[in-house]
């Protein structure tokens, strides 16, 4: 059975930083695309960040620059580097694992960005 745990968030004030952890459990991390996504009060979920299993990443057009995102095929974990954070960000942070063309997720883990 697949699990994922997140774990960083919290309070941040503008233009501070945040980091992601994600941590992992069964076989499939080292050859699964990891994303993070975000879900701010009464919007949909976004795609924040991802990499591949090679370690090609792709981000939001909003991040680049600020975020970055990481793996560690021997601790099984992804991470999210955020910084420079923005009031907007203010959202539950989902990490994700894809694998053999099914998603298996995080419970989320809260930022808040206050001003």
């Amino acid at each position: 059975q697949v699990q994922l745990v997140e774990s960083g968030g919290g309070f941040v004030q503008a233009g501070g930083s945040l980091r992601l952890s994600c941590v992992t459990s069964g076989n499939i991390f080292r050859v699964s695309t990891a994303r993070w996504y975000c879900q701010a009060p009464g919007k949909q979920r976004e795609l924040v960040a991802g990499i591949t299993r090679g370690g090609s990443t792709n981000y939001a057009a909003s991040v680049k620059g600020r975020f970055t995102i990481s793996r560690d095929n021997a601790k099984n974990t992804v991470y999210l580097q955020m910084n420079s954070l923005k009031h907007e960000e203010t959202a539950v942070y989902y990490c994700s694992l894809n694998w053999n063309y099914r998603d298996y997720w995080g419970q989320g883990t809260q930022v808040t960005v206050y001003s």
